[in-house]
């Protein structure tokens, strides 16, 4: 999920146990998983208003849809489903030939 392993969770538990006490840890985490179910709830609320300010052609609308690598990634595989275009001819290029090498500037760099 955050890219945690179970060493790394281990070492968090540990260092849990020694700065809070055994004792303290129970009630800590009850406190933070209302924490996390008060946030996911928030986040629900927000998108529901998102949807119903929005209409009904954004029913179906997702919040990690509007994450900007998601919106890239759905438009270049639309475009590449939409069939195989040539690329735009260039003034004065012309397509390699099979086997030919594309030319080289040494002082291109």
């Amino acid at each position: 999920m955050f890219g945690i392993g179970l060493a790394e969770l281990a070492v968090i538990a540990f260092v849990a146990v020694i700065v809070l006490g055994p004792d303290k840890i129970p009630e800590y985490s009850r406190q933070f998983g209302r924490f996390l179910k008060r946030m996911r709830t928030y986040a629900h609320a927000a998108r529901d208003d998102l949807r119903r300010e929005l209409g009904p052609e954004y029913a179906d609308l997702e919040l990690r849809d509007l994450d900007p690598r998601v919106i890239v990634r759905k438009h270049i595989i639309e475009a590449m489903e939409d069939g195989e275009e040539p690329p735009p001819a260039r003034a004065g290029l012309r397509p390699l030939l099979p086997g030919e090498h594309p030319p080289y500037d040494a002082e291109a760099t």
